[in-house]
């Protein structure tokens, strides 16, 4: 955008009331309370994944009543309700079963889109240890979309093909 209609973009919020310290404040507030519930969100899979006995509850409370997934399988959407409470603990049995030791998280990129939503990009970094010994990472990326209106909740996810890349890596 050229300096001309930044300018004029600049003063037409100023002439309509909008205070940009206040929304930069409020911005920088959300990115970093957006980042440590994701640094909690991997801390709970890596307990999880280690214990062999995830926090069912703490997990829920991730997620919004309602969310969606999409993947090259498709898109799919879901409840937060007892059918994904019994899926959690067999989604943690699977990655443990096929060797996932820890997921990291390598970076993030989090964009407030309004007063109550923001769009987190996660480069995770999953460990795996195979039964003969092996060892490796699988790099891959995750886009999420939270609400913050009520504590921060996951309502969309976007990823990669999972399913590939524990091929590639010899997992499944």
């Amino acid at each position: 955008m050229d300096k001309r209609k930044k300018n004029a973009l600049l003063n037409g919020f100023i002439n309509h009331g909008v205070n940009f310290e206040s929304l930069f404040y409020k911005a920088t507030i959300m990115k970093e309370q957006v980042s440590h519930f994701f640094d909690e969100y991997a801390g709970r899979f890596n307990d999880g994944i280690t214990s062999g006995k995830p926090d069912i509850e703490a997990i829920k409370k991730c997620f919004a009543d309602y969310f969606v997934e999409s993947s090259p399988v498709g898109v799919m959407g879901g409840q937060n309700d007892e059918s994904f409470e019994e899926k959690i603990p067999q989604g943690y049995k699977y990655y443990s079963k096929i060797g996932i030791t820890a997921m990291n998280i390598i970076s993030k990129d989090i964009k407030v889109i309004d007063e109550f939503h923001a769009m987190a990009t996660i480069q995770w970094s999953s460990a795996y240890h195979k039964e003969n010994g092996d060892k490796g990472l699988i790099g891959f990326e995750v886009t999420y979309f939270v609400n913050t209106k009520e504590g921060i909740k996951i309502f969309a996810y976007i990823t990669g093909d999972e399913q590939a890349a524990l091929k590639e890596h010899g997992l499944i």
